[in-house]
């Protein structure tokens, strides 16, 4: 079984595929290949090492920092009510029963 990847070493292969399709490019330049040869090359790497990664952090069921929502917070959405600002989560106010209500993140 392959090791389990994170985010960080995500963006680390990341960036290392971005180096290496740089330096493609300029080996096809300084050993005269056909012009955009190197840059179809670069731009196969650049697009296949990042889904390949991803499949791989897929496959052992590690995705880096799942348990937390938007911006860290794992407590999930509440609404507060528009008529009475009251703080709840679900449908309808507790306190005045109004529907009327916006997202607090």
């Amino acid at each position: 079984m392959l090791p389990a990847i994170n985010y960080k070493m995500y963006v680390i292969f990341l960036f290392g595929s971005l180096a290496f399709s740089i330096g493609i490019q300029y080996l096809a330049a300084v050993m005269n290949w056909p012009p955009f040869s190197g840059l179809a090359v670069a731009i196969v790497v650049f697009l296949l090492f990042p889904l390949i990664i991803r499949q791989r952090m897929k496959r052992t069921g590690n995705y880096g920092d799942t348990g937390t929502g938007f911006f860290g917070q794992s407590q999930g959405v509440k609404y507060i009510c528009l008529t009475c600002n009251n703080r709840y989560k679900g449908g309808s106010c507790p306190r005045c029963g109004s529907k009327m209500k916006r997202a607090d993140f």
